[in-house]
């Protein structure tokens, strides 16, 4: 019985060595490139765009780009959002890393500290910054190198229903240009049956967040300013709270709630569907009322009030990178293609088919001048050309990688719990001044 015991369990040894040697040897293989029939290597490209115009242009460009060089073949590789990063990780510390891929722009420095990407300086040509928006060019930097090229970015706007603006006697010249404007012409558009809201004019906390209203009260400076000073607790950002929790209580937790659960996408989506007749979004939420919204459906868009006449606009952008993560065998090939996606020609198909704001400031200025778009689908490149030089870009310091939890804990508790503001953003403050210096 114990021998059999015994040549049981040298068999279980035995399979978990060829479990173990198998997944050695697909490690090594896949270090390998792969050679299509006529020679090319293989690139693979992770990114996140699974359908829709995003994915089909991402395509184009692949095609576009396989057919007119005989090194290298791009090979398309989706990964679900959230699930890309993580893989991607695992991958480069595995040694067996994506040739390129797309992340956030703001945590390139991250990633580039870290060792998990590859600084590209000794590839770019020197004059290629001129190309895009500089506080995109900022975002790619670490110490003296380049660790990707900026791809695509955003912007935060208002949209507005022009039937609902005329219903109300408004015309377009009285769109708001400061927060006190906002909150009367928003009340003007408010319509309310006895106790309840049917139709809500603006609330600012749907689909942007307080940390957007933060930095534009604040003279475009978010939680931390350009040069990594902590920026919280500042009388500015105490008076956005004070101002955002005077639109809850004039809504009313109940009615933002209800309202909150109602929203869907398509003809439920609530600004289609005229329960708010303005509504703050990522400028490419024009993309899904070109989709989404009725023939008839006539909408516009204007920027972020200043919080008063004597400030300026600011408004917040995210967006993405392209990167060649560390270990990628073939870096020239893989920044060849990066730089043929962020070269003007490839972002304006990109954008045209988007509606996205391209990091390449060309590409945007051509998307409104010249005849690739109609005149009404311009009115997004007039927006970025208008308001970019207010539109910030956050990236995430160093010193502090994951300041933003200990600030929206307190945030929380301002918004939902009814904490004063200033006695929250003075904890939120000397929170993530003691987390810096435990990163010291």
């Amino acid at each position: 019985m114990r021998k059999l015991k015994n040549i049981k369990w040298m068999l279980f040894f035995m399979a978990c060595i060829s479990l173990l040697t198998g997944c050695l040897n697909q490690n090594k293989d896949a270090n390998k490139s792969s050679t299509t029939t006529d020679g090319k290597t293989v690139l693979e490209f992770w990114s996140f765009w699974g359908a829709g115009p995003r994915r089909e242009v991402v395509q184009e460009l692949i095609d576009e780009y396989n057919s007119t060089q005989d090194k290298v073949e791009i090979k398309y590789v989706y990964q679900p959002w959230g699930d890309i990063w993580t893989k991607a990780l695992s991958a480069t510390a595995a040694g067996t890393p994506p040739d390129i891929i797309v992340q956030d722009i703001n945590t390139v420095a991250q990633r580039a500290e870290a060792e998990q990407s590859v600084d590209l300086s000794q590839y770019i040509e020197e004059d290629l910054e001129k190309e895009f928006y500089p506080q995109l060019w900022d975002t790619v930097q670490y110490e003296e190198g380049i660790y990707g090229l900026p791809f695509n970015t955003d912007m935060q706007v208002i949209f507005y229903n022009k039937k609902l603006l005329e219903e109300a006697n408004l015309q377009e010249a009285d769109l708001p240009k400061t927060w006190e404007e906002l909150e009367q012409i928003a009340h003007q558009l408010d319509v309310k049956e006895g106790e309840s809201f049917k139709r809500i004019g603006f609330y600012p906390l749907w689909n942007i967040g307080s940390e957007v209203w933060s930095l534009n009260a604040d003279n475009g400076i978010s939680w931390f300013d350009e040069n990594e000073a902590i920026k919280i607790n500042t009388p500015k950002k105490v008076e956005t709270f004070e101002w955002l929790k005077k639109w809850q209580k004039y809504y009313g937790k109940d009615t933002i709630n209800n309202m909150e659960a109602d929203f869907g996408d398509g003809m439920s989506d609530p600004f289609i569907s005229e329960k708010i007749a303005m509504y703050a979004n990522n400028i490419n939420y024009y993309t899904s009322l070109k989709e989404n919204a009725p023939e008839d459906f006539e909408f516009g868009i204007f920027p972020l009030p200043a919080k008063t006449a004597s400030d300026k606009n600011w408004t917040w952008g995210g967006g993405f990178a392209l990167e060649v993560p560390k270990g990628a065998k073939h870096v020239q090939e893989s920044y060849d293609f990066i730089k043929f996606m962020v070269s003007q020609e490839a972002q304006e198909k990109y954008g045209a088919n988007s509606y996205d704001v391209m990091a390449n400031r060309l590409a945007n200025e051509s998307l409104l001048e010249g005849d690739m778009l109609s005149e009404e689908d311009k009115i997004i490149y007039q927006m970025v050309q208008d308001n970019f030089d207010q539109t910030v870009i956050t990236p995430t310091p160093l010193s502090a990688p994951d300041y933003l939890n200990l600030v929206k804990e307190e945030i929380d508790r301002i918004m939902i719990d009814g904490k004063d503001p200033q006695e929250a953003l003075k904890k939120a403050q000397e929170s993530v001044e003691n987390l810096v210096q435990q990163n010291e």
